[in-house]
């Protein structure tokens, strides 16, 4: 059984099959890619995953438990979602990269979070920084960071490189990387990158709600 997998994964809006009978499993600390069509159900199957949807029937699975039964808040601790248009709050980045520690209610680890910088090319001195001063590159990563300032099990990616240029895209994937082979995280990646589709190792397509796997190079 993987540490995260879906069986007979439905989900409808009405009528509509959006999601259709998927079945789906990711290994601790690998990396999967999900690429499809627009509008072929891939971020409703990534929310899924992430128990921001709940299922029409079939179910979904971590570490060999209904994700059901398993309290909300705990779950996407350990199974974090990263969307493509970041949302950042406050005045700062700092704000952003203590908001973690807030809700845990713990004190704020200002080299933690300097560290954490590191890994997306940022540094010190941009932990003062304005939110509004950041380009739409920096935001995106400070985003990330937010997710991962308490290293989950799980990172879902929902087209997060899109429209990034080549450096921000470059900080990107170096912090995914930095993650999943310094900590095992393992990584979902939703997306249409060309880039991205070609170097994926594990890589399934989503065409109208079924899943097929294109390609495992393990």
């Amino acid at each position: 059984m993987g540490q995260l997998e879906t069986k007979k994964l439905c989900y409808d809006v009405g009528q509509t099959k959006i999601i259709k009978d998927i079945n789906f499993s990711v290994e601790k600390a690998d990396i999967v890619t999900i690429t499809g069509p627009s509008g072929s159900g891939k971020s409703t199957f990534a929310k899924l995953l992430a128990s921001l949807l709940t299922p029409t029937s079939g179910a979904v699975y971590f570490e060999g438990k209904n994700v059901k039964d398993y309290n909300s808040v705990s779950y996407r601790r350990e199974v974090s979602y990263a969307v493509q248009q970041p949302t950042l709050f406050g005045d700062t980045v700092r704000e952003n990269l203590e908001f973690p520690y807030m809700i845990r209610k713990k004190p704020f680890d200002e080299q933690h979070a300097i560290k954490a910088l590191q890994t997306v090319d940022l540094g010190a001195n941009d932990l003062d920084r304005q939110v509004t001063s950041l380009s739409g590159g920096e935001k995106q990563r400070i985003a990330l960071l937010r997710n991962v300032m308490f290293v989950p099990k799980v990172l879902i990616l929902d087209e997060v490189t899109t429209g990034l240029d080549n450096a921000s895209k470059a900080s990107v994937h170096k912090m995914i990387d930095y993650f999943n082979v310094k900590h095992g995280v393992t990584i979902i990646m939703i997306t249409h990158d060309d880039e991205e589709i070609k170097l994926a190792k594990h890589l399934y397509e989503i065409t109208d709600g079924q899943m097929k796997e294109v390609r495992d190079d393990a």
